[in-house]
C-alpha cells in the first residue's frame, strides 16, 4: 500500500514565504514596485497601517468584488492567500529594515533583480499547490470570461487600474514596474515548468514509500 503525499498546504505557505521575501526586496530597492505593490505602499504611506494589512484589506474588496460578477458566495478560502502573504510582506520588511538599505543604483538594481527572481519561483511553488486561488487571481479569471478577452489582456487591465490607484496615492512608481510587468510573466513560465518537474517528481518518490 502506498502512502498519500498531501503537501499542497505545506507548498502553498512555502511559496507565499519565498513570493513575499520577493515582493519585499523589490521594495526595498526603491526603483519602483508591481502597480498592485506600489498601491499597497501608497496607501500605508499616506493612509496609515502596513503594508500586508493593505494586502489583506484589498483582498478582501476583491473577494466581494468577485462574489458580486460571479452571484456566487464569496469565496473566503482565498483570503487565506491574502492573509499569509500580508503577514510575509509585514514580517520580511521588518528583518530587512536595517538589514538591507542599498544606495548605490548598481545595489538597487540588484536587490530588485533579485526580487523579481525570487517573486517568479514563490509564485511558481504557490500556484504548483493548487491550494487557494488569491482574490486577485480570481478576479483575472472571471474578467475573462466576463469580456472574452485572454489573460494577457485582462491582466493588463487591472495592472492599469491598480497603477493609476498607485499614482494616486503616491506609491513607488519607477523603472521597477516597467521591469516587473515586462519581465515578471517571463520569469514566472521559465520557473513553472521547473517547478512543477520537481515537485511532481518528490511527490512520486514519497508516494511509493510504503507505511512503517
Amino acid at each position: 500500500m502506498k502512502a498519500p503525499f498531501k503537501a499542497a498546504p505545506m507548498l502553498f505557505v512555502f511559496g507565499l514565504l519565498i513570493l513575499t521575501l520577493g515582493i519585499s526586496l523589490t521594495i526595498r530597492a526603491g526603483l519602483g514596485a508591481s502597480p498592485f505593490d506600489a498601491l499597497l505602499v501608497g496607501l500605508s504611506h499616506s493612509v496609515g497601517l502596513t503594508v500586508g494589512s493593505w494586502e489583506v484589506l484589498i483582498a478582501i474588496l476583491l473577494c466581494l468584488c468577485n462574489a458580486l460578477l460571479s452571484r456566487q458566495r464569496p469565496e473566503l478560502l482565498g483570503l487565506a492567500t491574502a492573509f499569509v502573504t500580508g503577514l510575509g510582506i509585514d514580517a520580511w520588511l521588518l528583518i530587512m529594515n536595517r538589514l538591507v538599505e542599498p544606495s548605490l543604483f548598481l545595489s538597487k538594481l540588484a536587490c530588485f533583480g533579485l526580487g523579481l527572481v525570487v517573486i517568479g519561483l514563490g509564485t511558481a511553488v504557490y500556484l504548483h499547490a493548487r491550494f487557494a486561488p488569491s482574490p486577485l487571481d480570481r478576479l483575472t479569471l472571471l474578467m475573462r470570461t466576463l469580456t472574452g478577452l485572454n489573460l494577457f489582456y485582462t491582466r493588463t487591465i487591472l495592472y492599469v487600474i491598480f497603477l493609476m490607484a498607485a499614482f494616486l496615492f503616491r506609491g513607488p512608481i519607477g523603472v521597477g514596474t516597467l521591469l516587473t510587468v515586462g519581465l515578471g510573466g517571463l520569469i514566472l513560465n521559465y520557473f513553472m515548468p521547473l517547478i512543477t518537474k520537481m515537485l511532481d517528481r518528490q511527490t512520486s518518490a514519497q508516494a511509493e514509500k510504503p507505511f512503517t
